[in-house]
């Protein structure tokens, strides 16, 4: 067994918030199999235990859960390549992230199923964080709001053209006005097991509410980006996302998404019905320069990542600066803001009877890390028992 001690954990009470304990002990191997008290540890001896860390005082929370990323450290989903994958599931755990989504984008077919061909394969990689499926972020979605994605992909939605792979695609995104009428498609993915989201669309009001209460829809994709906006006479996507039980992600490097805007979501929403994501894109970790987006040309500076013709594209964000710039904006204590990079995304994609908390029985994925800044340090990243980050 394996323990880490002289931690601040980050563990749900009797209602499931999150809270901090500061004399516990959390014993391991691929699972977690006790909580105890930092008596406990001391009656049983060091020399109980196999392995010990010390978090000197850190934070230790349940490891990141990062379900819509593109890219990052020069890698993209798209590349159709485990390597690549496995280059990014290594960067992510430099971010404390210990599962992830590869996201897939609106390409042509063929090149879509290559790519999830390699997200098949690299789920059974142990480098780096774990890679629970993928994520399909178009083809089925609207020319009007296809932001970054490249309109001569678009397709309408068919359940047949995704079926062979409905064992990995674990979120979906779509334009639900582009669907044909009497479309089953959103029912068949989620008996597939499929959760679909709407994005880059062009719905109404009433559109989108209908998908969500009567067809099963249950998340929306980066809220605000791409889609209909808040109107007094026009509720939009924005307005169906905020009065429905959705999952709302938000990307929050606070150019996507301003800060004023995320503390009206989280009125609304609170913490339970928000998902943080990057959305990254293979810059994320490279620095300023000329990238790659979709067979688009991105141009990054600072947080910024543009098209040519300035539409931005997706972000450089990692989720340590999204979780503190969360809690910095909605004027909440960072292990609150954790929540939503943890069961909270679980809980949206289905895991989280294994994956989300720090809770016996679940997958010993930890998250280590002090706060200062402007952003979570990250010290260790454990994934299933395992070290794949030690700075």
């Amino acid at each position: 067994m394996k323990a880490i001690v002289n931690g601040k954990l980050i563990i749900p009470d009797e209602q499931g918030n999150f809270q901090v304990e500061d004399n516990k002990v959390v014993v391991f191997d691929q699972v977690i199999r006790e909580i105890i008290t930092g008596e406990e540890y001391e009656r049983r001896g060091r020399e109980s235990f196999d392995e010990v860390y010390c978090a000197q005082g850190q934070y230790v929370a349940p490891g990141f859960i990062n379900i819509h990323i593109h890219g990052c450290a020069g890698a993209d989903t798209m590349d159709c390549r485990e390597e690549s994958l496995r280059k990014m599931a290594l960067f992510q755990g430099t971010t404390g992230v210990t599962s992830m989504l590869p996201t897939t984008m609106t390409y042509d077919m063929p090149r879509i199923y290559e790519s999830l061909q390699a997200v098949r394969k690299a789920m059974s990689h142990r480098e780096g964080a774990r890679i629970l499926g993928a994520n399909m972020e178009g083809p089925f979605i609207s020319e009007s709001h296809k932001g970054a994605q490249k309109a001569s992909h678009i397709r309408t939605a068919d359940f047949g053209l995704i079926q062979e792979y409905s064992d990995i695609i674990k979120l979906i995104t779509i334009a639900p006005e582009e669907l044909p009428t009497d479309s089953e498609f959103i029912p068949r993915c989620r008996e597939a097991g499929i959760r679909v989201a709407l994005g880059h669309t062009a719905a109404d009001y009433d559109c989108a509410i209908n998908a969500i209460n009567n067809q099963g829809a249950t998340h929306i994709t980066h809220l605000f980006n791409a889609m209909t906006g808040l109107h007094h006479r026009h509720p939009g996507v924005v307005g169906a996302a905020l009065d429905s039980h959705a999952f709302c992600e938000l990307i929050t490097d606070n150019l996507h998404v301003a800060p004023g805007a995320q503390r009206i979501v989280h009125r609304v929403k609170g913490k339970e019905g928000t998902v943080l994501i990057t959305d990254s894109m293979r810059a994320c970790g490279l620095g300023d320069g000329e990238s790659e987006l979709g067979d688009q040309r991105v141009f990054v500076k600072g947080a910024k990542a543009l098209l040519a013709d300035g539409i931005i594209a997706g972000s450089v964000l990692t989720m340590d600066r999204g979780i503190y710039n969360y809690a910095q904006n909605v004027h909440i204590p960072v292990w609150q803001a954790v929540e939503c990079a943890t069961i909270v995304p679980a809980r949206a994609i289905g895991v989280d009877a294994e994956l989300g908390s720090i809770q016996v029985g679940k997958q010993a994925d930890f998250a280590v890390f002090d706060v200062f800044d402007g952003r979570l340090n990250i010290t260790i990243t454990i994934r299933a028992g395992n070290i794949i980050y030690l700075k």
